[in-house]
């Protein structure tokens, strides 16, 4: 296997285990686990964790002597528990149970395989004792099924290499998991599974089923055990009938199987997983019985699975070369495991943390934004199913902006199951230990982002029938509350947007003030304007059966455009000693001892904690946990971007923008894994030379997981999408507007040779690669119309089953 498709751990870290349980975990886009050991049931070094997309439960804390109530995505019954032993003899008791922590343990390494989607561990034992020691190899391959969404299965194969005897084996299934997978949210009721039952369907086969303990999800999984031994005339099924051992909260097959040098022992186990939440099913105990009694053998189950992960990689190459190639592949690997075709089929958002721990409560935020454009060009039906739940919580968010006395859609900072906002009111420091209020309730730019999603998605795919209904709506009601929050200012004669917080987060409040909230944050301001301009385009073009029965059944009146549009022209944008300013008043605030900091506490990332434990605020100063303003250059492209401040009567042209972008990359500290990916991203135009740094540390945030990081929690969603998106629409400059591929090419030198696909509308395969110089175009045979091209000043069609070869400016 190539080195470039594995990912390889050596040695038992106690350290590390929570990290690589997050990097190899595996998933489907309905249901995922983390990579954690079989053999352990959670503890310091380990956390087993199973999670079903769009699975929460909300539970009541008391939290500061107040009582806190937080959704959460819950961790299901761990399926994986396989435990193992060499077994008592005439003349020795059993061993202990071996487990990664066994001092017995002579190697062990695990093997995530990105090509194939499986996860080997391989482990090698010895007994201890000083004479006639023993020595167990085992090796493990787990699965959960690309193909079949409900199905999970792990072949663990042992060999004894110089003793006879026989071997204990538990395959069990635990109810007693509970959500405790962030050592800060402990204090929290982390108990939501009740009405655990267990059962026994013959000798092979075991049932648990159990239900949330607030919202009433069922959740329901059987396990098939077998046992075999295996030698050079074949395999040889063992004369085993599993013992069948049901707790109050666990369900297990106990195995005493001969083992011999020369013949090993396999032990497959295969499981299935339903909730009542699934469509296509009457009862989810009935369906994972179905289910696994149905389901092949594990080597039919692997061959399924492989052949699932090659289409998924036909759909979505991405070949760069070197390191950047092989993390970008993970990148890759993991969002296609959170979100895959199988997504499309379910009303779930983009969790932040992925599938793949409990950091944020797997609530959903703004990260979809970073995701979308990526899978608007490989997956656009599942970006379609994301888009969906945002509508379906859009009557929510319609109440949430009455109740707050405006028009329109308010979509929440974090959202869950049912759309409500799930922004907890109080958050820990734990370098002060102490619980604060936390106001990031007030990132309203969310709907922008959503708003923003629609419309690329829109242009990416052309799909009207979303976007003369459902797009169409959700846009018009974001623009409604943009308009309806704009106030108008007399004095300046421009709108002004009062009392939000930015996507930076450090700031929620100006020094001082009695109530939370910033005035005019230039990326809301400015995002907003172009939601309306937006809205009122998409009101233009919309034919008028569509357009008069959407606007009857929503109330929207003519009035109504012509307020946006006035609005969209005149919203006010702060600039401040030549720069774009980050909201009214960022210039006024005290510059901050950047250099004392760094050396006093090494690592400030969490510059916001570090004040506060010191009984100071970073809402005194100019400092950024992330990019703010710069987040206008992410989101738009440099002539994009000029447009949206010159119709709203600003000149930002590059000098300005390029003096914004080093005042502000001189004031950040980077606390957030999207601050380096789109400084990189911006930098790649504005100043390049200094572009890769942040590239590089957006690549490598969650591998390493830099100091203080909680990748172990779960990986950044987000950070992992964007940096996907660096490379097909950042480095290309690649645009979906006007029925053509717009391309704009800003090759770094250390990513200038690349290869990409693309689907475009009716085209699937469209291929892109990147040399230095020169770029090479290829649509694949169809009976779809030539694709349109256009950089600079040129534009063509590309045919077919044909390719044109376009030579890029030697300065790129």
């Amino acid at each position: 296997m190539p080195e470039d498709w594995t990912w390889e751990y050596e040695g038992w870290d106690p350290a590390e285990e929570r990290l690589r349980e997050s990097l190899c975990t595996l998933g489907n886009g309905y249901l995922a686990t983390r990579g954690a050991a079989t053999e352990v049931t959670g503890g310091l070094a380990h956390y087993p964790g199973t999670y079903v997309a769009g699975c929460y439960n909300r539970l009541v804390s008391q939290v500061a002597g107040r009582l806190v109530e937080n959704e959460d995505l819950v961790n299901l019954p761990n399926w994986l528990p396989l435990r193992y032993r060499i077994a008592e003899t005439d003349h020795r008791p059993p061993s202990a149970w071996l487990t990664p922590a066994h001092r017995g343990l002579l190697t062990y390494r695990q093997t995530l395989d990105l090509r194939r989607g499986t996860l080997t561990r391989r482990l090698r034992f010895t007994d201890g004792r000083p004479t006639d020691r023993r020595h167990l190899g085992v090796e493990q391959v787990r699965l959960v099924h690309m193909g079949a969404p409900h199905l999970a299965a792990l072949r663990t194969t042992f060999t004894a290499e110089d003793w006879s005897g026989h071997l204990d084996i538990e395959a069990a299934l635990d109810g007693r998991t509970t959500n405790a997978g962030v050592e800060r949210y402990r204090e929290l009721n982390g108990h939501h599974l009740g009405r655990v039952r267990t059962a026994a369907e013959g000798p092979d086969v075991l049932r648990m089923r159990c239900a949330t303990r607030n919202s009433g999800i069922r959740i329901a999984l059987a396990a098939r055990t077998a046992a075999w031994q295996t030698a050079d005339d074949g395999d040889t099924p063992l004369p085993v009938t599993p013992r069948v051992r049901l707790g109050e909260r666990t369900a297990a097959h106990h195995l005493t199987v001969p083992i011999a040098p020369g013949q090993p022992v396999v032990v497959d186990k295969i499981v299935a997983l339903h909730t009542s939440q699934d469509p296509a099913i009457s009862d989810p105990d009935e369906a994972a019985l179905y289910e696994v009694s149905q389901a092949p053998g594990f080597t039919e189950l692997l061959a399924t699975h492989e052949a699932a992960w090659r289409r998924l990689w036909r759909r979505a190459e991405l070949d760069v070369s070197g390191e950047p190639g092989r993390i970008l592949r993970l990148h890759l690997f993991h969002v296609l495991q959170t979100l895959s075709p199988h997504t499309a089929g379910l009303d779930v958002g983009v969790p932040a943390r992925g599938l793949h721990g409990e950091a944020y409560r797997g609530h959903v935020f703004w990260d979809e934004l970073f995701v979308l454009q990526y899978l608007n060009l490989h997956f656009p039906e599942v970006s379609r199913a994301l888009l969906d739940y945002r509508y379906r919580r859009l009557p929510r968010a319609c109440r949430a902006a009455r109740q707050a006395g405006l028009a329109g859609a308010m979509y929440p900072w974090q959202s869950g199951s049912d759309g409500r906002e799930e922004t907890q009111t109080l958050h820990l420091n734990p370098r002060s230990g102490r619980w604060l209020p936390d106001h990031s309730h007030l990132q309203h730019h969310v709907g922008s982002a959503i708003a923003y999603n629609i419309w690329r998605y829109g242009q990416a795919t052309a799909d009207t029938e979303f976007m003369y209904t459902r797009g169409a709506e959700m846009l018009f009601q974001t623009a409604r509350f943009w308009a309806s929050a704009a106030e108008y200012d007399p004095a300046t004669l421009r709108y002004r947007i009062r009392g939000v917080v930015g996507p930076d987060e450090y700031h929620d409040a100006y020094p001082g003030a009695p109530f939370p909230g910033l005035d005019d944050n230039a990326y809301t301001n400015v995002t907003a304007a172009w939601v309306l301009a937006r809205a009122l385009e998409l009101a233009e073009v919309l034919p008028a059966p569509p357009r008069q029965e959407l606007f009857e059944r929503i109330g929207l009146a003519e009035e109504e455009l012509a307020g946006w549009e006035d609005i969209s022209r005149r919203v006010r944008v702060p600039f401040h000693g030549g720069v774009i300013s980050q909201f009214e008043g960022y210039g006024d605030l005290a510059e901050l001892d950047w250099d004392g900091y760094r050396e006093r506490y090494g690592d400030i990332r969490r510059l916001d904690r570090i004040l506060e434990a010191e009984g100071d605020t970073v809402n005194r100063y100019q400092a950024s946990k992330q990019a703010d303003v710069l987040m206008l250059g992410y989101l738009f492209p440099p002539a994009e971007l000029s447009a949206v401040f010159q119709r709203l009567g600003y000149a930002v042209d590059d000098a300005l923008w390029r003096a914004t972008v080093d005042y502000y990359l001189r004031r950040t500290s980077h606390g957030s894994t999207l601050s380096g990916l789109v400084h990189g991203w911006v930098l790649a135009r504005a100043r390049h030379a200094d572009a890769w740094k942040y590239c590089q540390e957006a690549l490598t945030s969650d591998v390493a997981d830099l100091q203080g990081g909680t990748t172990a929690e779960g990986i950044h969603l987000g950070a992992m999408g964007g940096t996907l998106d660096l490379v097909q629409r950042g480095l290309t400059g690649l645009e979906t507007r006007d029925d053509t591929l717009w391309l704009d090419p800003a090759p770094l030198p250390e990513l200038s040779e690349f290869d990409l696909t693309l689907r475009y509308r009716g085209q699937w395969g469209i291929g892109l690669r990147m040399k230095p110089g020169q770029l090479l175009i290829s649509v694949p045979v169809s009976n779809e119309a030539s694709v349109r091209f256009a950089l600079a000043d040129r534009a063509w069609n590309v045919a077919p089953g044909t390719e044109r070869v376009v030579a890029l400016p030697t300065g790129e």
